[in-house]
């Protein structure tokens, strides 16, 4: 191809789009002097032309090739000057990826040919050219609108959340040349697992062309998590199954599809607050050399180095209105070119921080979190924060807009102290039982704004939890300084696995009881997929690097009886009606909503002294409807009072229970058959959780 470009007038797409005509270009770098457009052959190891894009236009360069098609391969050469003193790290010697780009060709593995700077002169400009190993962009066809998933009751929502790969790599219902692939997940018999738990929403781990940071390259490890993304709108080619007539976006899109022909709603782990280029030490990959100073937080004290809120090296400059852009047309291409339904924000505090003037603070009404709100595609989208990274001011919990969730890691905490260390008084364990309203608060906030979890991706499995006191991440290459060292964990006796019977039942109860807090706590619950059949990691309890059976997860020793208590506490939130409260608990009075009432053992009303007393374990909460259902609507079972009886205690407790009817529906210790009538008094076994209701599961139930 050897037309030229033609200048464009007008806001154009990042990235590269193709239209009628040609493809047009585009490229953020105001501070850039000068831009060429690098065109290859269908290898990409040649590179045929070298354009000059026409002067930026609000610090835009944007040109329309004509001529040009759907698998032309290109990058960019970014001119400007080489001053790391002052931020400025242009280097037209490196072949840059488009942040932007749609489709990938190549890997990054580590090679200094890709540093901007000579390694033993860091403020030395390298001069070597990188093309024939640098990443590159592919041009792609445009996709249709994707359809989008199910509309979700947001009380009825079950989070599952998984690794695309890991789940499905050894499953034995998947065929082989699909495991671990977008097509793994989207396969019947994966997708099978997912509904018998009931499961509403899938979160799926970053799925963003990343590049493996060098110290785990040169360990023979890669960033396994994803959390290292280099093309933020480019699905990563490692989990294609590479099958004829697909490519990572065809799979991808039918992966989504799959899910939401199973009624399945699909929310996406995304990174927008670094990148893969990690600190002043690691290589130009594509930010870096486009426009340093625009794209990164740099050092105040120190252009040449980078604020690191993030841990990862670097932190984006999102308060840029061409690095919101960048971001907002990412998620615009997830959600319109494969049908994702919402996403998790990683580090999501990074995302609202302000400039050196503001002391970098965060506030919920940052530049950023106002144009998702002001957006009409993604406001529509289910919103997630993890509501912490590691700089100043960095834990936000309960602190960003209404209309978003939270990871709540208070319940995390709480629930592991309560249950596994018997530590922590009432008072605090039933705030993140009744939804933890001392954080989000209840004027402003939704009840399902706090995502209750015990276990995630990041920290020990739910097995785990109870196999170690200490983590093992000795794989990982850090000598085991890495991870989480308050972990909240025990090992029931023993470290590690055990075949002792009884501790082997004591582990199987205590994830039980995890399970149930979990799911029948006020929020939106979410479990961790290897969580469902006793997944274990040996320990490790930061496996981001270890793409292996270590994070695989074991269906050949699945204990699938995990994922039908998970079904069974699901099914449960669904036909009661107060289990799955749209509005706050309501103190007793209250004239409309559920109505939470407090008992202590012997049935009295905790006094203010007993919500802090470290010697009290055991506490019982009855859910009832405020107001009565007009007749038309009225059914016993659906709309039946709900008791929760938790003894946290070391030895049996007698209860008393509230006047009325008990059939008990869920019984963590395992020792009693569902829908047993209960006695006034009973006892209630240590360690354990009790679900009873005023009507036997087998009445008959409608929907409100």
């Amino acid at each position: 191809m050897n037309a030229a470009l033609q200048r464009l007038n007008g806001v154009a797409l990042l990235g590269a789009t193709v239209m009628d005509g040609g493809v047009q270009f585009a490229l953020a770098a105001p501070h850039a002097q000068a831009v060429d457009l690098c065109l290859f052959d269908a290898t990409g190891q040649t590179e045929t032309q070298r354009l000059p894009m026409p002067p930026a236009v609000d610090g835009v360069w944007q040109a329309l090739l004509p001529g040009a098609t759907a698998g032309l391969i290109y990058g960019w050469r970014v001119h400007g000057p080489w001053d790391p003193a002052q931020g400025q790290r242009f280097n037209p010697h490196k072949l840059l990826l488009d942040p932007s780009a749609a489709s990938v060709l190549g890997a990054y593995e580590g090679q200094d040919i890709h540093l901007g700077h000579r390694a033993d002169a860091p403020m030395v400009q390298d001069t070597r050219d990188n093309a024939q190993q640098a990443m590159k962009a592919v041009v792609v066809e445009p996709f249709a609108p994707a359809a989008r998933g199910p509309v979700l009751d947001p009380a009825q929502r079950l989070i599952c959340e998984l690794h695309v790969k890991g789940f499905s790599a050894l499953h034995p219902g998947i065929p082989l040349k699909l495991r671990g692939s977008y097509a793994g997940l989207g396969h019947p018999a994966a997708i099978a697992h997912l509904k018998r738990m009931g499961v509403t929403t899938v979160s799926l781990m970053p799925l963003a062309t990343c590049a493996d940071e060098l110290r785990l390259l040169n360990l023979n490890l890669r960033n396994y998590w994803g959390y290292s993304p280099i093309a933020w709108s480019a699905p990563t080619a490692r989990y294609w199954s590479g099958q004829p007539g697909t490519t990572p976006r065809s799979e991808l899109r039918a992966m989504v599809s799959a899910l939401h022909d199973a009624g399945l709603e699909v929310l996406l782990d995304v990174v927008y607050n670094h990148s893969g280029e990690t600190d002043e030490h690691g290589p130009t990959l594509g930010l870096r050399g486009i426009d340093n100073a625009t794209y990164y937080h740099l050092d105040p004290d120190d252009l040449a180095r980078y604020r690191n809120w993030t841990g990862c090296g670097n932190c984006l400059r999102l308060d840029h209105p061409l690095v919101i852009r960048l971001v907002l047309q990412s998620l615009r291409s997830w959600v319109l070119d494969y049908g994702i339904d919402g996403f998790r924000f990683d580090l999501a505090p990074a995302l609202g921080r302000g400039t050196a003037a503001q002391d970098y603070a965060f506030s919920p009404r940052a530049p950023l979190l106002q144009a998702l709100a002001g957006d009409p595609l993604l406001s529509r989208c289910t919103l997630v924060a993890e509501p912490w990274d590691i700089g100043e001011g960095g834990y936000q919990l309960g602190q960003f807009p209404a209309a978003w969730l939270e990871w709540n890691d208070r319940f995390r905490d709480t629930q592991r102290s309560f249950w596994l260390h018997r530590d922590g008084g009432l008072g605090e364990w039933a705030m993140r039982l009744a939804g933890s309203s001392d954080t989000f608060e209840p004027r402003t906030r939704a009840a399902h704004s706090s995502v209750n979890f015990v276990a995630a991706h990041d920290g020990f499995t739910l097995a785990d939890l109870l196999r170690y006191t200490e983590r093992r991440n000795q794989a990982n290459g850090e000598d085991n300084r890495d991870g989480h060292g308050h972990n909240l964990s025990i090992n029931c006796g023993i470290e590690g696995d055990s075949a002792d019977p009884q501790i082997r039942a004591q582990r199987s109860q205590w994830q039980r009881v995890l399970l149930a807090i979990t799911l029948l706590a006020l929020g939106t619950p979410m479990v961790q997929a290897g969580d469902s059949i006793g997944h274990s990691q040996g320990g490790n309890n930061n496996a981001y690097c270890q793409d292996n059976a270590i994070s695989w997860l074991d269906w050949e020793n699945a204990d699938t009886g995990y994922a039908d208590f998970i079904a069974s506490l699901q099914a449960l939130r669904q036909s009661r009606a107060v289990l799955r409260s749209s509005g706050w608990w309501q103190a007793e009075g209250a004239d409309q909503g559920v109505v939470a009432r407090w008992f202590l053992a012997d049935a009295s009303s905790p006094r203010p002294q007993d919500w802090n007393d470290p010697a009290r374990h055991t506490l019982a909460v009855q859910l009832d409807w405020a107001t009565a259902i007009g007749d038309t609507h009225h059914n016993d079972a659906l709309y039946a009072s709900c008791l929760l009886l938790c003894n946290g205690a070391s030895k049996p407790v007698p209860c008393v229970l509230p006047p009325g009817v008990w059939f008990l529906l869920i019984d963590t210790a395992g020792g009693d058959s569902p829908n047993r009538r209960l006695e006034h008094v009973e006892m209630l076994p240590p360690g354990s959780l009790w679900l009873a209701s005023a009507a036997p599961t087998s009445a008959q139930q409608e929907p409100p």
